[in-house]
């Protein structure tokens, strides 16, 4: 999205009194991220983990603001434990169910903005926003642009959380991410901070 095109999204949110809501994807693996931990000069801590064949966590989030309203965070997570048949990721059907959920949750119109050109692309996608026309508009990102993504400043704050995690399985790293996103959907105040940190100006 060029700064036109933001004015355009602004615009737009702005005539029909509808939430700019930014979504976004992001995974962990059982190998956590890189981050800083407290050892011994000289020393650098070293946390053996179980890495590869170990399964993904798949997060998809919105990050939703409006003027006048506190900021929100919606969200889905799906394990992948590599077992026959199971979806990797979410699919075009579940970024819908997202959409739809937001609506419901904010109550209002939506202006949508993300950069997944592969889910644009998919007809069901395409088709579920034409008829939705009236409360859902989308406008896209540069192919890729995280840096004016709020949501990716999210992930940013998940993944800095349970990088001195060492887990023993799978679910350990889901119950750790949900316990992050949950305590981010009561701090609206980091919410917004994400949206700062993109210098986008959206006039909250």
């Amino acid at each position: 999205m060029e700064e036109g095109d933001l004015a355009a999204g602004k615009s737009t949110a702005a005539e029909s009194n509808a939430w700019i809501v930014f979504e976004d994807e992001a995974g962990q693996s059982m190998t956590p991220p890189r981050a800083r931990t407290w050892g011994r000069i000289g020393q650098t801590p070293v946390v053996r983990v179980r890495g590869r064949g170990s399964g993904r966590v798949s997060m998809a989030g919105m990050t939703c603001y409006k003027p006048g309203q506190r900021s929100r965070l919606i969200y889905a997570i799906r394990e992948y434990r590599g077992r026959k048949d199971e979806p990797k990721g979410f699919g075009w059907r579940d970024f819908r169910d997202l959409i739809v959920r937001a609506r419901i949750q904010l109550g209002g119109p939506i202006v949508l903005v993300w950069d997944n050109v592969r889910l644009q692309l998919t007809a069901g996608m395409r088709e579920f926003i034409d008829a939705n026309a009236e409360w859902l508009t989308v406008f896209q990102l540069l192919t890729y642009a995280p840096d004016l993504n709020p949501t990716a400043g999210v992930w940013s704050l998940v993944k800095r959380d349970i990088g001195n995690l060492a887990a023993a399985d799978l679910g350990q790293i889901t119950r750790a991410v949900k316990r992050k996103l949950k305590m981010l959907q009561y701090r609206p105040e980091s919410i917004d901070g994400c949206l700062a940190g993109t210098e986008l100006a959206l006039d909250l």
